[in-house]
Protein backbone atom coordinates (compact mmCIF):
# COMPACT_ATOMS: atom_id res chain seq x y z
CA UNK A 1 0.00 0.00 0.00
CA UNK A 2 2.82 2.35 0.90
CA UNK A 3 4.60 1.65 -2.39
CA UNK A 4 1.36 2.24 -4.29
CA UNK A 5 0.91 5.58 -2.53
CA UNK A 6 4.51 6.49 -3.36
CA UNK A 7 3.88 5.58 -7.00
CA UNK A 8 0.76 7.76 -7.06
CA UNK A 9 2.60 10.69 -5.49
CA UNK A 10 5.43 10.36 -8.00
CA UNK A 11 3.04 10.56 -10.95
CA UNK A 12 1.14 13.46 -9.37
CA UNK A 13 4.41 15.38 -9.10
CA UNK A 14 5.36 14.48 -12.66
CA UNK A 15 1.95 15.60 -13.90
CA UNK A 16 2.26 18.90 -12.06
CA UNK A 17 5.74 19.43 -13.51
CA UNK A 18 4.41 18.78 -17.02
CA UNK A 19 1.55 21.23 -16.48
CA UNK A 20 3.99 23.92 -15.33
CA UNK A 21 6.23 23.26 -18.34
CA UNK A 22 3.29 23.47 -20.75
CA UNK A 23 2.06 26.66 -19.10
CA UNK A 24 5.54 28.16 -19.42
CA UNK A 25 5.71 27.22 -23.10
CA UNK A 26 2.29 28.71 -23.78
CA UNK A 27 3.19 31.95 -22.09
CA UNK A 28 6.63 32.23 -23.67
CA UNK A 29 6.28 30.80 -27.16
CA UNK A 30 5.35 34.22 -28.47
CA UNK A 31 7.49 36.26 -26.09
CA UNK A 32 7.91 39.86 -27.09
CA UNK A 33 6.03 41.87 -29.67
CA UNK A 34 3.12 40.28 -31.49
CA UNK A 35 0.49 41.19 -34.05
CA UNK A 36 -3.28 41.24 -33.78
CA UNK A 37 -5.01 42.28 -37.00
CA UNK A 38 -3.51 45.59 -38.06
CA UNK A 39 -2.15 46.33 -34.59
CA UNK A 40 1.34 45.81 -33.18
CA UNK A 41 1.22 44.73 -29.53
CA UNK A 42 4.08 44.96 -27.06
CA UNK A 43 5.17 42.15 -24.75
CA UNK A 44 2.40 43.05 -22.28
CA UNK A 45 -0.22 42.76 -25.01
CA UNK A 46 -0.73 46.52 -25.17
CA UNK A 47 -0.98 48.38 -28.50
CA UNK A 48 2.27 50.05 -29.47
CA UNK A 49 2.53 52.77 -32.11
CA UNK A 50 6.03 53.69 -33.21
CA UNK A 51 6.96 57.33 -33.03
CA UNK A 52 10.61 57.71 -33.76
CA UNK A 53 13.70 58.43 -35.76
CA UNK A 54 16.21 56.58 -37.95
CA UNK A 55 19.87 56.71 -36.96
CA UNK A 56 22.76 55.81 -39.30
CA UNK A 57 24.75 53.93 -36.68
CA UNK A 58 26.75 51.79 -39.14
CA UNK A 59 28.17 54.96 -40.71
CA UNK A 60 28.55 56.91 -37.46
CA UNK A 61 29.34 54.44 -34.66
CA UNK A 62 31.10 57.24 -32.81
CA UNK A 63 27.71 58.90 -32.31
CA UNK A 64 26.10 56.26 -30.11
CA UNK A 65 24.96 59.15 -27.88
CA UNK A 66 22.46 59.99 -30.63
CA UNK A 67 20.23 57.27 -29.17
CA UNK A 68 20.03 59.15 -25.87
CA UNK A 69 19.32 62.40 -27.71
CA UNK A 70 16.55 60.74 -29.75
CA UNK A 71 14.96 59.55 -26.52
CA UNK A 72 15.21 63.04 -25.07
CA UNK A 73 13.38 64.35 -28.14
CA UNK A 74 10.39 62.28 -27.02
CA UNK A 75 10.67 59.27 -29.34
CA UNK A 76 9.56 55.81 -28.28
CA UNK A 77 11.45 54.00 -31.08
CA UNK A 78 14.75 54.26 -32.91
CA UNK A 79 15.47 52.47 -36.19
CA UNK A 80 19.17 51.66 -36.28
CA UNK A 81 21.23 51.13 -39.43
CA UNK A 82 23.50 48.07 -39.31
CA UNK A 83 25.78 46.59 -41.96
CA UNK A 84 26.42 42.96 -42.87
CA UNK A 85 29.87 43.96 -44.14
CA UNK A 86 28.95 43.80 -47.83
CA UNK A 87 28.95 47.56 -48.46
CA UNK A 88 30.20 49.04 -45.18
CA UNK A 89 32.17 47.75 -42.17
CA UNK A 90 30.33 44.86 -40.53
CA UNK A 91 28.32 45.58 -37.41
CA UNK A 92 29.78 43.07 -34.96
CA UNK A 93 27.85 41.11 -32.35
CA UNK A 94 29.42 43.24 -29.61
CA UNK A 95 28.41 46.40 -31.45
CA UNK A 96 24.80 45.23 -31.82
CA UNK A 97 24.72 44.23 -28.16
CA UNK A 98 25.87 47.74 -27.24
CA UNK A 99 23.16 49.31 -29.42
CA UNK A 100 20.44 47.20 -27.83
CA UNK A 101 21.56 47.92 -24.28
CA UNK A 102 21.71 51.65 -25.04
CA UNK A 103 18.19 51.61 -26.47
CA UNK A 104 16.90 49.80 -23.40
CA UNK A 105 18.71 52.18 -21.06
CA UNK A 106 16.83 55.11 -22.60
CA UNK A 107 13.51 53.27 -22.93
CA UNK A 108 13.48 53.11 -26.70
CA UNK A 109 12.19 50.18 -28.71
CA UNK A 110 14.97 49.20 -31.10
CA UNK A 111 14.23 48.45 -34.76
CA UNK A 112 17.36 46.93 -36.26
CA UNK A 113 17.80 47.02 -40.04
CA UNK A 114 20.59 45.90 -42.37
CA UNK A 115 21.34 48.38 -45.16
CA UNK A 116 23.53 46.39 -47.56
CA UNK A 117 20.67 45.16 -49.80
CA UNK A 118 19.44 48.69 -50.49
CA UNK A 119 18.45 49.13 -54.13
CA UNK A 120 19.26 45.60 -55.30
CA UNK A 121 18.79 45.41 -59.07
CA UNK A 122 19.66 49.08 -59.53
CA UNK A 123 22.78 49.30 -57.39
CA UNK A 124 25.66 46.97 -58.27
CA UNK A 125 27.06 46.84 -54.75
CA UNK A 126 23.73 45.82 -53.20
CA UNK A 127 23.44 42.20 -52.07
CA UNK A 128 20.56 39.73 -52.06
CA UNK A 129 18.30 39.24 -49.07
CA UNK A 130 19.82 35.77 -48.58
CA UNK A 131 23.12 37.40 -47.59
CA UNK A 132 21.32 39.63 -45.11
CA UNK A 133 19.53 36.60 -43.66
CA UNK A 134 22.91 34.95 -43.13
CA UNK A 135 24.02 38.01 -41.18
CA UNK A 136 21.00 37.81 -38.84
CA UNK A 137 21.74 34.14 -38.25
CA UNK A 138 25.35 34.97 -37.40
CA UNK A 139 24.31 37.32 -34.57
CA UNK A 140 21.45 35.17 -33.28
CA UNK A 141 22.90 34.84 -29.77
CA UNK A 142 22.79 38.62 -29.28
CA UNK A 143 19.19 38.91 -30.44
CA UNK A 144 17.56 36.00 -28.65
CA UNK A 145 16.02 37.05 -25.37
CA UNK A 146 15.48 40.60 -26.66
CA UNK A 147 12.10 39.96 -28.30
CA UNK A 148 10.36 42.43 -25.97
CA UNK A 149 12.68 45.25 -26.99
CA UNK A 150 13.90 44.53 -30.53
CA UNK A 151 12.17 44.19 -33.89
CA UNK A 152 14.08 42.87 -36.90
CA UNK A 153 13.66 44.88 -40.11
CA UNK A 154 15.01 42.16 -42.40
CA UNK A 155 16.56 44.35 -45.12
CA UNK A 156 16.38 48.04 -45.90
CA UNK A 157 14.80 48.86 -49.29
CA UNK A 158 16.02 45.53 -50.67
CA UNK A 159 14.84 46.08 -54.22
CA UNK A 160 15.23 49.06 -56.52
CA UNK A 161 13.16 49.57 -59.65
CA UNK A 162 14.90 47.11 -61.98
CA UNK A 163 14.60 43.83 -60.06
CA UNK A 164 11.91 41.38 -61.15
CA UNK A 165 8.71 42.00 -59.19
CA UNK A 166 8.40 38.32 -58.21
CA UNK A 167 11.69 38.50 -56.28
CA UNK A 168 10.25 40.75 -53.56
CA UNK A 169 7.67 38.09 -52.69
CA UNK A 170 9.85 35.01 -53.11
CA UNK A 171 12.98 36.24 -51.33
CA UNK A 172 11.11 37.61 -48.33
CA UNK A 173 9.15 34.37 -47.97
CA UNK A 174 12.43 32.45 -48.00
CA UNK A 175 14.06 34.78 -45.48
CA UNK A 176 11.13 34.65 -43.07
CA UNK A 177 11.02 30.85 -43.15
CA UNK A 178 14.77 30.65 -42.55
CA UNK A 179 14.63 32.99 -39.56
CA UNK A 180 11.69 31.14 -38.00
CA UNK A 181 13.30 27.74 -38.56
CA UNK A 182 16.41 29.06 -36.81
CA UNK A 183 14.33 29.95 -33.75
CA UNK A 184 13.86 33.72 -34.16
CA UNK A 185 10.56 34.77 -32.53
CA UNK A 186 10.93 38.54 -32.97
CA UNK A 187 8.42 40.62 -34.86
CA UNK A 188 9.81 40.90 -38.39
CA UNK A 189 9.52 43.97 -40.61
CA UNK A 190 9.50 43.81 -44.40
CA UNK A 191 10.34 46.88 -46.51
CA UNK A 192 8.51 47.68 -49.74
CA UNK A 193 10.25 47.45 -53.15
CA UNK A 194 10.96 50.45 -55.43
CA UNK A 195 13.53 51.77 -52.95
CA UNK A 196 10.90 51.38 -50.25
CA UNK A 197 8.29 53.60 -51.91
CA UNK A 198 6.20 50.84 -53.52
CA UNK A 199 5.13 53.05 -56.40
CA UNK A 200 4.29 49.91 -58.41
CA UNK A 201 2.11 48.83 -55.46
CA UNK A 202 3.69 45.37 -55.25
CA UNK A 203 3.61 45.31 -51.44
CA UNK A 204 0.13 46.82 -51.48
CA UNK A 205 -1.02 43.77 -53.44
CA UNK A 206 1.17 40.98 -52.07
CA UNK A 207 1.90 41.67 -48.38
CA UNK A 208 -0.53 38.99 -47.19
CA UNK A 209 1.32 36.38 -49.27
CA UNK A 210 4.58 37.33 -47.58
CA UNK A 211 2.95 37.27 -44.14
CA UNK A 212 1.58 33.78 -44.83
CA UNK A 213 5.16 32.48 -44.84
CA UNK A 214 5.51 33.38 -41.16
CA UNK A 215 4.66 30.42 -38.93
CA UNK A 216 4.24 32.83 -36.00
CA UNK A 217 2.05 35.34 -37.90
CA UNK A 218 4.31 38.07 -36.59
CA UNK A 219 5.35 40.16 -39.59
CA UNK A 220 4.54 43.80 -40.28
CA UNK A 221 5.25 45.97 -43.30
CA UNK A 222 7.04 49.26 -43.95
CA UNK A 223 6.61 51.78 -46.75
CA UNK A 224 9.12 54.61 -47.19
CA UNK A 225 7.51 57.88 -48.20
CA UNK A 226 9.57 60.34 -50.20
CA UNK A 227 8.82 62.21 -53.44
CA UNK A 228 6.28 59.64 -54.63
CA UNK A 229 4.08 60.95 -51.80
CA UNK A 230 3.49 64.62 -52.48
CA UNK A 231 -0.15 65.07 -51.49
CA UNK A 232 -2.74 64.00 -48.94
CA UNK A 233 -4.84 61.89 -51.30
CA UNK A 234 -1.90 59.72 -52.43
CA UNK A 235 -0.78 59.06 -48.86
CA UNK A 236 -4.29 58.47 -47.56
CA UNK A 237 -5.12 56.10 -50.41
CA UNK A 238 -2.03 53.97 -49.85
CA UNK A 239 -2.39 53.70 -46.07
CA UNK A 240 -6.13 53.02 -45.97
CA UNK A 241 -6.01 50.54 -48.84
CA UNK A 242 -3.15 48.62 -47.25
CA UNK A 243 -4.92 48.34 -43.90
CA UNK A 244 -8.30 47.41 -45.36
CA UNK A 245 -7.11 45.07 -48.14
CA UNK A 246 -4.08 43.37 -46.59
CA UNK A 247 -5.38 43.54 -43.02
CA UNK A 248 -1.85 43.73 -41.65
CA UNK A 249 0.12 46.30 -39.65
CA UNK A 250 1.88 49.08 -41.59
CA UNK A 251 4.46 51.67 -40.60
CA UNK A 252 6.06 54.53 -42.48
CA UNK A 253 9.60 53.34 -41.88
CA UNK A 254 11.27 56.37 -43.49
CA UNK A 255 10.13 59.78 -44.66
CA UNK A 256 11.14 63.41 -44.76
CA UNK A 257 9.73 66.79 -45.72
CA UNK A 258 11.71 66.81 -48.98
CA UNK A 259 13.96 64.44 -50.87
CA UNK A 260 16.68 65.30 -53.38
CA UNK A 261 15.11 68.71 -53.93
CA UNK A 262 11.55 67.43 -54.33
CA UNK A 263 8.65 68.12 -51.97
CA UNK A 264 7.26 65.42 -49.68
CA UNK A 265 3.97 66.06 -47.87
CA UNK A 266 5.30 65.25 -44.40
CA UNK A 267 2.44 67.10 -42.70
CA UNK A 268 -0.06 64.74 -44.30
CA UNK A 269 2.07 61.70 -43.47
CA UNK A 270 2.05 62.70 -39.80
CA UNK A 271 -1.67 63.47 -39.85
CA UNK A 272 -2.69 60.26 -41.63
CA UNK A 273 -0.41 58.10 -39.48
CA UNK A 274 -2.02 59.50 -36.35
CA UNK A 275 -5.56 59.09 -37.69
CA UNK A 276 -4.93 55.46 -38.65
CA UNK A 277 -2.86 54.48 -35.59
CA UNK A 278 0.20 53.49 -37.59
CA UNK A 279 3.83 54.09 -36.68
CA UNK A 280 6.29 56.45 -38.33
CA UNK A 281 10.07 56.83 -38.19
CA UNK A 282 11.60 59.99 -39.63
CA UNK A 283 14.82 59.85 -41.66
CA UNK A 284 17.29 60.59 -40.14
CA UNK A 285 18.91 62.01 -37.04
CA UNK A 286 22.00 63.49 -38.72
CA UNK A 287 24.83 62.89 -41.17
CA UNK A 288 23.04 62.76 -44.52
CA UNK A 289 25.25 63.38 -47.55
CA UNK A 290 25.32 66.42 -49.84
CA UNK A 291 22.28 65.28 -51.82
CA UNK A 292 20.10 65.07 -48.77
CA UNK A 293 21.23 67.38 -45.98
CA UNK A 294 17.64 68.63 -45.78
CA UNK A 295 16.82 65.22 -44.26
CA UNK A 296 18.97 65.89 -41.18
CA UNK A 297 16.66 66.19 -38.18
CA UNK A 298 19.43 67.88 -36.23
CA UNK A 299 22.47 69.58 -37.71
CA UNK A 300 25.93 68.11 -37.08
CA UNK A 301 24.57 65.67 -34.47
CA UNK A 302 23.81 68.61 -32.18
CA UNK A 303 20.51 67.87 -30.39
CA UNK A 304 20.08 71.58 -29.68
CA UNK A 305 20.20 72.51 -33.37
CA UNK A 306 16.99 71.23 -34.95
CA UNK A 307 16.49 71.67 -38.67
CA UNK A 308 13.16 72.85 -40.05
CA UNK A 309 12.38 69.21 -40.82
CA UNK A 310 13.31 68.28 -37.27
CA UNK A 311 11.02 70.94 -35.82
CA UNK A 312 8.13 69.62 -37.91
CA UNK A 313 8.75 65.97 -37.02
CA UNK A 314 9.21 66.54 -33.31
CA UNK A 315 7.11 69.57 -32.40
CA UNK A 316 4.16 69.75 -34.83
CA UNK A 317 0.71 68.78 -33.44
CA UNK A 318 0.92 65.28 -34.99
CA UNK A 319 4.64 64.98 -34.29
CA UNK A 320 6.65 62.92 -31.87
CA UNK A 321 6.39 65.11 -28.77
CA UNK A 322 2.60 65.21 -28.93
CA UNK A 323 1.84 61.62 -29.90
CA UNK A 324 4.57 59.26 -28.67
CA UNK A 325 3.74 56.83 -25.86
CA UNK A 326 6.51 54.72 -24.34
CA UNK A 327 6.23 50.95 -24.58
CA UNK A 328 4.64 49.47 -21.46
CA UNK A 329 7.57 47.05 -21.03
CA UNK A 330 9.54 49.94 -19.58
CA UNK A 331 6.96 50.51 -16.83
CA UNK A 332 5.27 53.70 -15.78
CA UNK A 333 7.30 56.88 -15.93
Amino acid sequence: MRNKQRFKTHWQRLWCACCVALLWLCCNAYAGFSIEGTQLLDANGKPFIMRGVNHGHAWFPQHLSAIEHIANAGANTVRVVLSSGAQWPRSSSDDVKKVISTCKRYHLICVLEVHDATGYGDKKSAVKIAEITAYWLSIKEVLQGQESYVLINIANEPFGNSAAQALWLKEHQTAIKALRQAGFEHTLIVDAPNWGQDYNEIMLAQAAQVAAADALSNTLFSVHMYQVYQDYSKIHRYVTRFLSEQKLPLIVGEFGASHQGEFVDANSILRIAKANNIGYLGWSWSGNGECCTDLDIVKNFNPNNLSEWGKLLIHSPDGIKHTAVKASVFGEE
